[in-house]
């Protein structure tokens, strides 16, 4: 018999509502997924101070970054990725503190495009560790977040895919999603995909 697959081998591998002490790891995951678009919140490429930016509205509730709106895996008591997610019509109450601290101190004149809509379940980052990408993690999160929202609830889900990531496309394809259009986001042209209780 071969190998089974890194997926199976892997004990007590679960996913997870976030709790605030994920919030330093969560922070650091988002990173790899959103940091072109916290970078141009911030105006500038410091990644400590990107980095910074999100933790502290991960470590507080009620808003776009919210561990409350996150969903991890925990492998062994090791996170090694995060799936954060909201309903799009909280998208301007949840998206408030975040451009209110932005006004006040960084960019009083920042424009930001709405990425989701009324009537999504919108799937705004998915991050997982360099070392464990490629293994059917993020693929994991997506399939709770399916069997929660799609299944469980009936809402659509939604998420953007940077053109310039074909293998993410591919995967949100073999999933079930499929393209509905164009958004830009922060200057970045991206595809809208849903996935709908068929």
């Amino acid at each position: 018999m071969g190998m089974m697959p890194y997926l199976f081998r892997k004990k007590c591998m679960h996913v997870r509502k976030a709790i605030l002490e994920d919030s330093e790891i969560i922070g650091s995951l988002l990173m790899l997924a959103t940091g072109e678009i916290i970078y141009r919140f911030i105006g500038e490429r410091s990644y400590e101070k990107a980095r910074g930016f999100l933790t502290q509205f991960v470590k507080q509730e009620n808003n776009q970054y919210s561990f409350q709106n996150c969903r991890v895996i925990d492998c062994e008591g090791e996170i090694i990725g995060v799936l954060l997610g909201y309903d799009g019509d909280r998208l301007k109450q949840l998206r408030e503190p975040v451009l209110t601290y932005i006004y006040q101190f960084l960019d009083p004149n920042l424009q930001v495009e709405n990425e989701t809509e009324d009537g999504e379940f919108y799937i705004d980052s998915i991050g997982v560790l360099p070392n464990h990408q490629r293994k059917g993690f993020g693929a994991k999160l997506i399939q709770s977040v399916i069997d929660e929202e799609v299944i469980g609830n009936e809402k659509t889900l939604g998420l953007l895919v940077d053109k310039a990531n074909p293998a993410a496309k591919e995967l949100y394809l073999r999933l079930g999603f499929e393209p509905v259009g164009e958004k830009t986001l922060m200057g970045i042209c991206m595809e809208h995909l849903q996935l709908k209780k068929s």
